[in-house]
């Protein structure tokens, strides 16, 4: 098992309980890649660089995981797919 660290840009109109939705679909997506959340620290709204697919700003969120080296690709494919998910980034961590 390797530590990651993963950014999330979700969908600035997903809130509340939709929000806890996602991340829990996330954390899933972790779970079943055989690895676990470590820790979900909520940035809140900021202003994106630039507009990506037409939104200006974005909610971000920083997971700590710990995941198998093959486990990333799948959570990879999984965030392309979700929908609230604009945009991701899942670094590894020394």
């Amino acid at each position: 098992m390797r530590n990651y660290e993963m950014v999330c840009i979700i969908h600035p109109e997903v809130e509340g309980d939709d929000l806890s939705a996602v991340v829990e679909n996330i954390e899933g997506l972790v779970k079943r890649g055989d690895g676990r959340v470590t820790h979900i620290e909520p940035w809140g709204m900021r202003r994106l660089a630039y507009p990506i697919k037409k939104q200006e700003d974005g909610q971000y969120m920083l997971l700590k995981l710990e995941l198998d080296p093959q486990g990333v690709a799948a959570v990879d494919r999984g965030l392309q797919l979700m929908e609230p998910v604009i945009r991701h980034l899942i670094v590894s961590i020394d």
